[in-house]
């Protein structure tokens, strides 16, 4: 249940960043989104956790910072692998991943409350 709501909260948000930030991210159409979303799930379950402990010195430098870097790289990885879904540059795939951490971050926080009042 958990994997497909954080698929559909990821698919519409790219949906809506695109629709907002034209001029750097760009998404043709609900499919595209989809499969990025699907993409960028296996690729956070493979690849992120070892990308985060290659990374893990500079995560610490930065405070947390760095995490974002590591979340662009695989927004760009999925933006390689998925046709209808870019970015004009590395500094959009960082702003667009700060902007999902935020949103599932309080997404997930609030998917807890959820789950413990029951």
């Amino acid at each position: 249940m958990r994997f497909i709501v954080r698929l559909a909260t990821n698919m519409l948000s790219f949906l809506v960043l695109s629709m907002i930030f034209t001029s750097g991210f760009r998404v043709d159409n609900w499919v595209s989104a989809l499969f990025a979303a699907f993409v960028l799930s296996i690729l956070n379950a493979i690849i992120k956790p070892i990308l985060t402990v290659l990374t893990l010195p500079l995560t610490i430098l930065t405070f947390g910072f760095f995490a974002i870097v590591v979340n662009a790289f695989l927004l760009e990885i999925t933006a390689n692998l998925v046709g209808g879904f870019e970015f004009t540059s590395f500094g959009w795939a960082m702003l667009i991943a700060f902007i999902l951490s935020i949103i599932n971050t309080i997404l997930t926080n609030d998917l807890h409350v959820q789950v413990e009042r029951n």
